[in-house]
């Protein structure tokens, strides 16, 4: 496919060219992986400024974001990868082959700094979602500012790179300049921008920036960050989709190809009708999706695997409020689960008090399912994201269900994340609904597409 950026993420690109040292902070799904892969080309192959790239990202975001965007666009596929993931002895065959851009997920990077110590190789270091490097308290931004001095060139990642206190953006910032714009320490930032506010007899819990501070900080930071509002996206279309691949690991795949090899092959056995090829891939989507009812609508838990991708992106919205729709009932179950452990106002939308909480800002996270919200309710006051935790065949209901948010009155690009499952029939679904295919046909030729593969037969 040929890659042709709007005039928003050219500029964002020439920005990384040109800056060693930048921040990027663009809304999630707005196009930051893109413009940082054609930066990285343009930088390595054209220029030869570059030899070899880190990419620092969450564990979902490492196993596959990058490397399938890579894979879409003509002038970035001949881009080479290597994926520092798993056991240290694969870590460690990760590093020592030859590739343009090494991807570790944050977790291991102080595991990499150890392991090079002052042999450090990488002179261009991106951080995906940088907002996860917001405290100097935490192992992983202590290593990477111990190499920060063999570092040519630096990006940041970022939606909102701080949510909750501009506190947030010391650690972030010295990353990028070492202290020459807020300071050498986080006590110096935090003495000259804000006053204490919440506090007992020996020690301060909360500050607030004092008049001004924000304005002061914004002009400090504007040579080496750029961060745009949705006034900014002059060319932006107003919905925009966000494809997010996620890797089953090798048990669910196993257990993925196991029911969908031999359910094929049981099918192919009868006559295939719309409701055997409907309960087929039911029971697939539900396997994408980490459980599958059994015979007896009990639920087995198969995988986490979508669960920890979705996860990871809410961590990454820092806080902005997100629409998420989902299939299955268990979907809704191990989200809400999962979503206990965090501070977010979570809510299940049952009526019109969730439609009012919502459009007040008082729910973060409101699940919904899409047959259950796709007519009527205007949701657009509450916020711009959209997130399919499960997808269905329904040309009509996903449409419907995203005009919840992008209608009449939405002041912001609506953003459509789309979590889909590798080599699963999640890639079926997202392939028909960009197809805007009728559902019965793309259904049943997806279906019979697999059954020859299950069968090892040529297309």
């Amino acid at each position: 496919m040929k890659y042709i950026p709007h005039a928003y993420q050219a500029y964002c690109e020439q920005q990384i060219i040109e800056k060693p040292a930048l921040a990027l902070w663009l809304d999630m799904g707005l196009g930051k992986t893109s413009i940082t892969l054609s930066a990285i080309n343009e930088l390595k192959y054209n220029r030869f400024e570059i030899f070899r790239v880190l990419v620092i990202a969450p564990k979902k975001v490492a196993e596959a974001t990058w490397q399938d965007e890579a894979q879409k666009w003509d002038y970035t596929k001949h881009l080479k990868f290597s994926t520092i993931l798993g056991s240290q002895a694969k870590r460690i065959r990760a590093v020592n082959t030859p590739a343009d851009i090494y991807i570790i997920n944050r977790d291991n990077v102080k595991w990499l700094v150890d392991y090079y110590r002052n042999d450090w190789p990488f002179d261009m270091v991106i951080i995906d979602e940088a907002s996860s490097f917001k405290s100097n308290k935490a192992q992983r931004w202590k290593a990477l500012k111990s190499v920060r001095g063999h570092i040519k060139r630096i990006v940041e990642l970022t939606g909102t790179p701080a949510p909750h206190s501009l506190l947030d953006l010391w650690p972030q910032v010295y990353l990028l300049d070492q202290g020459e714009r807020l300071g050498k320490t986080i006590g110096g930032f935090r003495e000259r921008y804000f006053n204490p506010d919440k506090r007992n007899a020996v020690q301060v819990f909360t500050y607030l920036p004092k008049t001004g501070a924000e304005e002061s900080v914004k002009t400090l930071l504007s040579d080496i960050c750029v961060s745009m509002k949705s006034e900014d996206y002059l060319d932006l279309p107003a919905q925009v989709d966000d494809l997010i691949p996620v890797v089953l690991d090798p048990a669910a795949q196993r257990a993925y190809d196991k029911l969908e090899k031999e359910a094929l092959l049981q099918i192919d056995e009868q006559l295939i009708d719309a409701g055997s090829a409907g309960v087929l891939t039911n029971k697939l989507l539900q396997l994408c999706n980490g459980a599958v009812y059994d015979d007896k609508r009990e639920v087995v838990k198969i995988h986490d695997c979508k669960l920890e991708a979705f996860l990871e992106l809410v961590e990454a919205l820092n806080g902005q409020h997100a629409l998420v729709f989902y299939n299955f009932q268990h979907d809704r179950d191990r989200i809400l689960a999962a979503l206990k452990k965090t501070k977010l106002r979570v809510r299940v939308f049952a009526g019109p008090q969730d439609e009012r909480d919502w459009n007040a800002g008082k729910i973060d996270i409101l699940l919904a399912h899409p047959a259950s919200c796709a007519y009527g309710l205007n949701l657009q006051q509450g916020g711009h994201h959209i997130i399919w935790f499960g997808l269905n065949w329904s040309l009509e209901l996903y449409q419907q269900a995203n005009k919840r948010l992008h209608r009449q009155g939405q002041t912001e690009p609506v953003i459509v994340h789309q979590l889909v499952t590798k080599s699963g029939v999640d890639e079926d679904v997202i392939a028909s609904l960009q197809d805007k295919a009728h559902t019965q046909e793309s259904l049943m030729q997806a279906l019979k597409a697999r059954i020859r593969k299950a069968k090892g037969e040529k297309a």
